[in-house]
């Protein structure tokens, strides 16, 4: 079974390192791969609880613009088919 750990569980997790544990004991401890850690060092790095709150909402925010400048294309290019079906002669 697939285990989600929180942002803050994660920095603990990490923080373990650092007061001398090995990987590989840290990963058995908490169930995970040694290559889920190390994503996990690669994405957070050295930051605070509060850096990866932001994080993900900027994470979250830049998936919601994504969507919205994906839809305003799509009316757009539908604006433009109807202009193009109304003002041009045929």
């Amino acid at each position: 079974m697939k285990k989600r750990f929180t942002e803050e569980q994660i920095v603990k997790i990490l923080g373990e390192q650092k007061l001398g544990k090995q990987v590989k004991e840290i990963a058995r401890e908490y169930e995970i791969s040694t290559n889920t850690f190390f994503n996990w060092k690669k994405k957070y790095g050295d930051m605070t609880k509060q850096e990866i709150v932001k994080l993900r909402q900027f994470e979250e925010e830049n998936e919601r613009l994504k969507k919205l400048v994906a839809n305003l294309s799509l009316d757009n290019m539908a604006q433009k088919e109807i202009i193009k079906k109304f003002c041009d002669p045929e």
